[in-house]
């Protein structure tokens, strides 16, 4: 019988610790350790044959098959369709609409005559045909499951033969063959690398869906997103419409394209020209507004940057950004306070990205500076200009 032991292992980062510890090394994480158990087998000498290399040029060449789909902007992330067999990760906070996405991406499928199972581990059949009728999705070829079991979710697959399974989420899923607890680390390694193994043996095109950290990073091992084929990231803010996919991995495609969406009450629906929506409610030039480019993959927007500069009512100025990192805010302040001649350290300096998008392209650095210079003086920058230009620490705009 092979011998049983035991450690600890943070659930954040996966860093591996003999003894529990309160704040993970790794990555500083607080209360992140759980308990999980280790199976050591008895050690046996390899008796694998070799195996039998392939020059490059005598393998055979060609396209890979894809599925089509008919939402664009879903379509433009994955890089012109879903691949036969591939393994697509997509991470996001809770509400933000992946379960909605997926779901109206299954039906599409559908209705193109393919095959498709959803299924959850989070919520009862009963829950998600609610969703499906507010979403007007009755496909007959979409199947539904609960289960949480891997081996019946296996066995499932195979009996229904879909070409397209979505697992929501990989967190509940569990398997026997790993000691640990559901949701951890141990669980979830296991329960990817096996459907990720079956999947592309049957060449069936899997979604995992999978929970963020507070850090907005997606929980569970790292290598879970070398395991996958593409890795998608759903970002947005649940006080605003609009919804972006980035895409962060893709073997099958460009990395870095964003789809961006808007939430309505019948689900999300495509945003064709996110420019004009960005920029449609800036009517009028204003002090504090300034318009910027920032390239999203290969999709240029226009997006306006907003700063608002206030006497400060605490003994320590406030610096607050949303939806530009607040160091870059920080690092430009101190250019303008030093290079530029601004007094900007007695007040409160409030930066903003008009739609909730997040931009951290160096090039979007002079509408900021610009942006807060037009507040301090209360002078508004032309409305049919744009800033563009990355700022140095010595005050000269770098070409971008």
């Amino acid at each position: 019988m092979p011998k049983e032991k035991t450690h600890f292992v943070c659930q954040s980062c996966g860093y591996i610790s003999p003894r529990w510890m309160g704040k993970c090394p790794e990555c500083n994480a607080w209360n992140s350790f759980t308990e999980e158990k280790l199976q050591i087998s008895p050690k046996r000498k390899s008796k694998a044959a070799p195996g039998s290399p392939v020059a490059v040029a005598k393998i055979e060449g060609g396209q890979e098959e894809r599925i089509r789909i008919g939402i664009g902007e879903l379509r433009r992330v994955l890089g012109g369709g879903i691949v036969y067999g591939s393994a697509i990760l997509i991470g996001g906070e809770p509400g933000i609409g992946k379960s909605t996405l997926l779901l109206q991406a299954l039906d599409d499928i559908c209705r193109g005559g393919y095959k498709s199972l959803y299924i959850s581990g989070e919520e009862s059949a009963r829950q998600i045909k609610l969703r499906a009728d507010r979403l007007k999705v009755p496909s007959e070829s979409l199947g539904i499951l609960t289960e949480t079991d891997l081996g019946t979710i296996v066995a499932t697959i195979r009996d229904y033969r879909p070409q397209v399974v979505v697992i929501d989420s990989i967190q509940t899923t569990q398997t026997p063959n790993s000691l640990s607890p559901p949701g951890t680390i141990g669980q979830i390694r296991e329960c990817a690398y096996e459907l990720i193994d079956f999947t592309k043996r049957e060449s069936i095109a899997l979604f995992l869906v999978g929970h963020v950290t507070k850090e907005g990073v997606i929980a569970g091992p790292k290598v879970l997103e070398h395991m996958v084929d593409t890795v998608l990231y759903f970002e947005g803010d649940k006080n605003y419409l609009y919804r972006i996919v980035r895409t962060v991995k893709n073997r099958f495609g460009p990395s870095g394209e964003v789809g961006i969406f808007e939430m309505t009450e019948t689900g999300l629906q495509e945003v064709r020209d996110p420019s004009r929506i960005f920029l449609s409610e800036k009517e009028k030039a204003t002090s504090g507004s300034v318009t910027t480019c920032a390239v999203e993959g290969t999709r240029p927007l226009l997006l306006e940057i907003q700063a608002l500069v206030t006497n400060t009512s605490y003994g320590i100025p406030q610096r607050v950004s949303t939806g530009i990192d607040t160091k870059r805010v920080a690092l430009l302040l101190a250019i303008l306070e030093k290079r530029g001649g601004l007094a900007v350290k007695n007040f409160d300096v409030f930066v903003n990205v008009a739609g909730g998008v997040k931009i951290v392209e160096p090039a979007s650095d002079l509408a900021v500076a610009i942006a807060v210079a037009s507040n301090l003086w209360d002078k508004p920058f032309d409305a049919k200009s744009i800033a563009l230009g990355e700022v140095g620490l010595g005050g000269e705009v770098r070409s971008v």
